[in-house]
């Protein structure tokens, strides 16, 4: 009886929960291009031998065509590249971020430890402290930092490259540009970062092709030829571009005629130089990614062996020498540019620095909720 009055169980409903919403995929970070850390890598080689070259110069003059060779192209390649890494520099409050933490912070810190390192290794307690006046490898990043805010006027303007070209004319033949920020540097290397901001993945192709590969050995062979029959007979600093014409001792319109002809020979280096480098992944390739910590590092090494007289030995100045030196400047410089370096050293090259900027609504908006979150991933 008692079976049959039994009554069904009943479960217990829980109440209905919403469906748990997915988390939105953070973006996978960018993947990095063989092709530019490769050329990032062997560029900085190419400065840091350039560097070791400079005081063999007087005795050799094969030392001396390489580095006029060398100096042609190295520095127009770095900031082609630059350049072209720039195209999408908008002003907006994160790209400015980036500006002020990866080129301004680091020009301070390193504009401040030159200075004095050269006190403490060159025995002169009194030189100054100036940001205004880089030394030594420092106006680079003065300069990157001046060119990356013009970035949106060269993508407006009609005719990019042939304006930059009459600027840096205009600036060759003008000694009363002064000092300041390098600006004779910042003006006359103007047109290969303007060129870099106006190229596209396809022009990189073309100079990759295997026809380019091969024209790359002749132009390369007389190019050196030529520097080999110039060292003697030209001033080398025209091709720091840091002086106007009249302050080399030449009349103002050389000035004009050097920049064209200077910017024509080293575009066409430098085009010779990317068909060399290779696109695959090599075992210096993850090296590109730390090119600006071996360009800083390594200056303290390339001005204390002229400070402690390291080039006094006879030796060095003997071809066994020079070949010694060569190897030991891409030894270091390639050291400078690996993973452990630049985790010592990235708190003064890439400083987080979040407390010195304002969280911005696109800060907040990733910690505000997945949905509003995933809006401000877009």
């Amino acid at each position: 009886m008692t079976d049959t009055l039994r009554l069904p169980r009943v479960e217990a409903r829980t109440p209905d929960r919403p469906a748990p919403q997915p988390q939105p995929a953070r973006p996978a970070p960018p993947k990095r291009d063989s092709f530019f850390d490769n050329a990032k890598y062997l560029a900085i080689v190419l400065v840091a031998m350039g560097h070791a070259w400079e005081p063999l110069r007087d005795d050799s003059r094969a030392a001396a065509a390489l580095y006029i060779t060398v100096y042609a192209f190295h520095m127009p390649a770095f900031i082609v590249i630059s350049g072209y890494f720039s195209r999408s520099f908008d002003a907006s409050p994160g790209r400015l971020r980036r500006l002020v933490t990866g080129i301004a912070v680091p020009y301070v810190l390193f504009e401040a430890a030159y200075t004095l390192f050269k006190r403490w290794a060159d025995d002169d307690p009194t030189y100054p402290v100036s940001l205004l006046d880089p030394w030594y490898l420092t106006w680079f990043l003065a300069a990157l930092f001046i060119w990356r805010l013009t970035t949106p006027v060269w993508k407006i303007v009609r005719w990019p490259v042939p304006l930059a070209l009459a600027i840096a004319v205009l600036a060759s033949a003008s000694p009363e540009i002064g000092d300041d920020l390098d600006l004779q540097r910042v003006l006359q290397f103007l047109p290969f970062f303007v060129l870099g901001v106006c190229l596209k993945p396809e022009h990189f192709r073309v100079v990759r092709r295997r026809e380019a590969r091969v024209l790359a050995v002749p132009v390369f062979a007389a190019a050196l030829l030529f520097a080999y029959w110039a060292a003697p007979r030209m001033n080398a600093a025209w091709f720091y571009r840091r002086d106007s014409a009249q302050e080399l001792a030449a009349p103002g319109w050389a000035g004009g005629v050097m920049t064209l002809a200077m910017f024509g020979c080293s575009l066409l280096l430098v085009a010779c130089f990317f068909a060399w480098v290779p696109g695959r992944r090599l075992w210096f390739t993850a090296l590109g990614a730390g090119t600006l910590y071996g360009y800083l590092l390594h200056g303290f090494l390339a001005k204390g062996s002229r400070f402690w007289d390291w080039y006094d030995h006879d030796w060095i100045h003997r071809p066994l020498g020079e070949i010694t030196v060569t190897l030991a400047a891409g030894v270091v410089v390639t050291l400078l540019c690996s993973p452990p370096v630049q985790r010592v050293f990235r708190f003064a090259m890439e400083p987080k620095m979040a407390w010195a900027f304002k969280e911005t609504r696109r800060g907040r908006g990733r910690h505000a909720g997945p949905t509003r979150g995933a809006r401000s991933t877009r």
